[in-house]
């Protein structure tokens, strides 16, 4: 009953929140460009094209499967009175008719048909769309992990300036030198590293969509959801390309059902025909019927496709509640995530300042230089977290957004 008045509380808030428009948020690409570059993509077009092919077999089914029979026939009788043979012929021009409403059967398969090429169609820009804002996040990351990178480079680099001037002064060691050098070189790894991610996020994007980055883009705030949790996953459940695609193979499934049961009355075969016999003195002009007899094979193909309609519902009742599941692990993480971001961002403040300090008291001669180079690394470390905490908070936050359809134009799939 709980879940009953939730899912109800959903609905209704879904339906008062439905209008108001959601803007897409600014480290997302905007919504003409990301049509463009998910319509590109390699399986939104095949896709389109099950679309397309769909409209052929719904035409098909619409015609039906009987088509105009011809059948020739010649003879050659030879006659009692001795005379000239008589050469003879038979023409017949003849086509099963559907009966039994397999006709209308028929036509309500094709629009079925099309109705599931279109939900997988949108289920396909739904996962590109997934997938455009996982890779657009991941260079963004790339991108801001290089420059933190970097960032340190310029600090270790000029750490070792800084000892090298104290080493000649007589106020460093040997040793301080060879650390610093160590700092130097474990902070240039660490760019190089950076440099490669940024290399792999930049192709998988360019690879996929032939996107690419602006100059000025960069990641955002990770922010609250635009939809309380009750309408955001009423929403999600009504959306779900996924459920409407599997709503539609449970109505083939039950059509298919119903037109293997008026199959087990057999379609009759009707035509005319006309012959001349007798050296041509006789000529015939007839119709013809022919009622196939349905055996055990219809009656069997009945039931199975009654079993396979059965089948159809289960999937779909799993698929419901795999998605229902889904929708609140996504929510879940996204929440997560928010808070995490949150904590790790306050940490690296933290160590950022407490860095600041060592380096104040290192240049006052009040710590040495181990402690600074462990300050430091702990203030890099910490940033690095939150980076990764921030990416990971708006990969939720645009998984929010996209499953629920809210941007890019995903609500007029």
């Amino acid at each position: 009953m709980r879940r009953i008045l939730t899912a109800g509380l959903g609905l209704l808030l879904s339906a008062a929140l439905q209008a108001q428009p959601v803007a897409t948020p600014d480290w997302l690409p905007g919504t003409a460009q990301a049509t463009a570059w998910i319509e590109g993509d390699a399986s939104v077009a095949l896709a389109r094209h099950g679309t397309a092919a769909a409209g052929h077999a719904a035409q098909a089914l619409s015609a039906g499967p009987h088509e105009w029979a011809l059948r020739l026939q010649a003879q050659r009788r030879q006659m009692q009175d001795g005379g000239s043979p008589s050469r003879e012929w038979q023409a017949h021009l003849e086509r099963p008719l559907r009966i039994n409403g397999k006709a209308a059967l028929d036509t309500q398969l094709g629009d079925t048909e099309r109705e599931l090429a279109r939900a997988l169609l949108g289920e396909a820009r739904h996962e590109s769309a997934r997938a455009l804002a996982e890779l657009w996040i991941g260079e963004l990351a790339a991108r801001r992990r290089e420059a933190l990178a970097a960032a340190q480079v310029g600090l270790a680099e000029a750490n070792l300036a800084a000892v090298q001037k104290r080493r000649r002064a007589g106020d460093a060691a040997l040793l301080d030198e060879q650390q610093a050098r160590a700092d130097l070189g474990e902070a240039q790894r660490e760019q190089a590293l950076a440099r490669t991610v940024l290399a792999k996020a930049r192709a998988a994007l360019s690879t996929r969509f032939g996107a690419e980055l602006p100059a000025d883009a960069a990641l955002g705030e990770v922010g609250e959801p635009a939809l309380p949790e009750a309408a955001w996953h009423a929403r999600v459940m009504e959306e779900s390309d996924a459920i409407k695609a599997r709503e539609a193979e449970l109505r083939r499934a039950r059509l298919t059902a119903a037109r293997a049961r008026a199959d087990r009355v057999a379609d009759p075969v009707v035509g005319v025909f006309t012959a001349s016999e007798a050296r041509g003195n006789e000529r015939l002009l007839g119709l013809s019927l022919t009622l196939p007899l349905g055996g055990t094979h219809r009656e069997q193909q009945s039931l199975r496709m009654a079993r396979e309609a059965d089948m159809a519902e289960a999937a779909l009742e799993q698929l419901r509640r795999e998605v229902d599941l889904q929708a609140r692990e996504a929510w879940a993480d996204a929440e997560g995530s928010r808070e995490r971001w949150r904590l790790s961002r306050e940490t690296a403040r933290l160590a950022g300042e407490n860095a600041r300090l060592v380096q104040r008291a290192y240049a006052l001669g009040e710590a040495d230089l181990q402690t600074l180079l462990s300050a430091r690394r702990q203030a890099a470390l910490g940033m690095t977290a939150a980076l990764e905490a921030q990416a990971e908070g708006l990969r939720a936050q645009a998984r929010l957004l996209i499953d629920a359809h809210q941007v890019w134009d995903l609500e007029h799939d």
